[in-house]
């Protein structure tokens, strides 16, 4: 079937409906995402028959004009803004049922999501001598602001809210909240510019 794919979208790794091929996948991808009741696909959404996506007991709802790339994986309770990307490799999972959404995954809009990034909207408990397999989890939500950029295998951890505007260098581990238009890197993340900063400095050098 992956052969199959490959020879309609042309290899691509992001969807594209430029071709009758392309265009056969995407409809595909789509009506797969929507054969789960509590999954929510505009027409306007591109979602490749090779992503994986599925509400668990959650709801998954996309916002207009989103993609999603081959290999993706979305599951549990999770919800994206209009013009959001998810590039190969990446995966969404948020946590609790569709009345407790206290694992949920809220993107904004125009978010650009890179290939290799992890959201996981929940934690194992680990306390005392007992096996952490019978502790259950600890679910936390992930709020990313509208107009983020998150470079390729960056690490979000439940409980994080990244501001409106931000943009997460290449690998790094988000642990605590970064606040509107900074520009983090490293692990554990930390801010070390803002782009309000870079802007201001970029008007200077032109006088």
């Amino acid at each position: 079937m992956s052969l199959l794919f490959r020879i309609l979208d042309g290899g691509l790794s992001t969807p594209a409906r430029r071709t009758l091929g392309q265009r056969l996948t995407l409809g595909l991808g789509r009506w797969l995402a929507l054969r789960h009741a509590h999954v929510q696909v505009p027409p306007s959404c591109m979602v490749h028959p090779e992503a994986r996506i599925h509400p668990r007991t959650g709801t998954i709802r996309l916002g207009e004009r989103c993609s999603i790339a081959a290999g993706a994986v979305v599951q549990g309770n999770v919800e994206l803004g209009d013009d959001c990307s998810i590039q190969t490799g990446t995966i969404l999972v948020g946590y609790g049922t569709r009345d407790d959404r206290a694992g949920l995954i809220r993107i904004g809009n125009g978010v650009r999501i890179a290939p290799m990034v992890m959201m996981i909207a929940s934690n194992h408990r680990f306390d005392g001598d007992r096996p952490i397999r019978q502790q259950g989890m600890q679910h936390a939500p992930i709020t990313i602001g509208d107009d983020v950029w998150i470079a390729g295998r960056v690490n979000v951890m439940a409980g994080v809210t990244i501001g409106r505007g931000c943009v997460v260098g290449a690998g790094a581990v988000v642990t605590k909240d970064i606040p509107p238009n900074s520009i983090a890197v490293g692990v554990p993340a930390r801010v070390i510019a803002s782009r309000t900063a870079s802007r201001d400095a970029a008007v200077d050098a032109m006088y």
